[in-house]
């Protein structure tokens, strides 16, 4: 995976808020509008429809829940980066809802998405309970916590 000092993060943010103008005339505006588009997951190819999210923002395949590096801010579709995002981790906000955690593989940046109605439910367990599966430590230092010796 490519690691970006952060000289060249600012400058490919510079990069993408001046492209972002070019294209601001002629691309609708996610931000204010609903986005009904289908489109072909980068990642694992399925044809994604945006019935069934629940949401009127479709912004990742229910599939593989990947997403594409388009945004600088939600919606605005400034982002000249274009790569994969990849979920890495869940979480819950305050509401109770969940919601994704992607990193792009091209240039490492954090986004946070909420769920679809429709997302692979198996995946979604399967990344939250990662952390659980393979500890940052072997378990068996759980078992000697109790005990002292």
């Amino acid at each position: 995976m490519k690691r970006y000092s952060p000289r060249e993060k600012n400058r490919q943010k510079m990069i993408n808020q001046l492209g972002s103008i070019d294209r601001a005339h002629s691309q609708t505006d996610y931000r204010y509008e609903p986005c009904n588009e289908s489109f072909h997951c980068k990642n694992c190819n399925s044809f994604v429809l945006p019935e069934g999210a629940a949401t009127s923002h479709r912004n990742h395949c229910p599939k593989c829940l990947s997403s594409i590096h388009v945004d600088i801010t939600p919606g605005d579709r400034a982002s000249l980066c274009g790569g994969v995002m990849e979920p890495i981790s869940v979480w819950v906000r305050k509401n109770g809802e969940w919601a994704i955690i992607h990193r792009c593989r091209s240039c490492g940046e954090i986004s946070s998405n909420r769920i679809a109605a429709d997302d692979n439910p198996t995946l979604l367990m399967s990344i939250a309970v990662k952390p659980l599966a393979l500890p940052p430590f072997p378990l068996v230092l759980l078992e000697n916590a109790g005990t002292t010796n």
